[in-house]
């Protein structure tokens, strides 16, 4: 007798699926990260050249490069984006307004 595979729809992020408690947080930093690595990556950058770039210890280097962003804060990763020349904009509104709502852009 065959067993039918069973599958689950994702939520869309993996973080919460897995239960995690702070499932928001892990995937925000997984986001931000992952935009770091493609810049870093599409200037081929030795580590050590990373690591004088955005000011952090060499080992940290290998650590970003794997993926750890649990490591990083997510403002110390959007200052590698900085670093990175990027812009970043933050569009801020409540989730739960009801009828119209206020959204607060900000420029970093």
């Amino acid at each position: 007798m065959t067993q039918e595979p069973v599958f689950e729809e994702s939520s869309g992020n993996v973080f919460a699926d897995l239960g995690l408690s702070n499932a928001d947080e892990l995937f925000t930093r997984g986001k931000i990260g992952i935009q770091v690595l493609r810049l870093l990556k599409q200037r081929n950058l030795k580590q050590r050249e990373i690591s004088e770039l955005l000011g952090i210890p060499q080992p940290e280097v290998s650590h970003l490069m794997k993926g750890e962003f649990q490591r990083f804060s997510e403002g110390k990763l959007l200052i590698f984006l900085k670093r990175l020349d990027t812009e970043i904009t933050l569009h801020l509104r409540s989730r739960h307004t009801q009828g119209e709502f206020v959204e607060t852009v900000i420029s970093l």
